[in-house]
């Protein structure tokens, strides 16, 4: 995902990556997104999760509670979000649209 900056202009990284990703907040150094699914869509959209993560080399955090799906991603190491965050967000963002519409 390139992310564009005016000349000049020094932004960090993280809110670079949320000006892009419409639903996700930030969450310390993390990006989070809370979505109101079904049961089914949950499992499809994890399934969708887990293969993009591991082809990411990410691993998000995935959790249900009281019917919404909540997703954390997190770079593990330093905690400074990569482009393999921000690029499994967007692929989620895709997939859940998909699942919705």
């Amino acid at each position: 995902m390139l992310i564009k900056r005016p000349w000049g202009q020094r932004r960090d990284y993280l809110t670079d990556a949320l000006s892009q990703l419409a639903g996700w907040i930030r969450d310390g150094d993390c990006i989070k997104r809370t979505l109101q699914l079904d049961d089914v869509q949950h499992a499809l959209l994890t399934e969708r999760i887990t293969v993009a993560a591991d082809a990411l080399g990410v691993r998000p955090q995935i959790r249900r509670l009281d019917g919404r799906t909540q997703i954390k991603v997190c770079h593990e190491a330093d905690g400074a979000l990569t482009q393999a965050e921000v690029g499994l967000a967007a692929r989620i963002e895709a997939a859940y649209t998909q699942l919705t519409r």
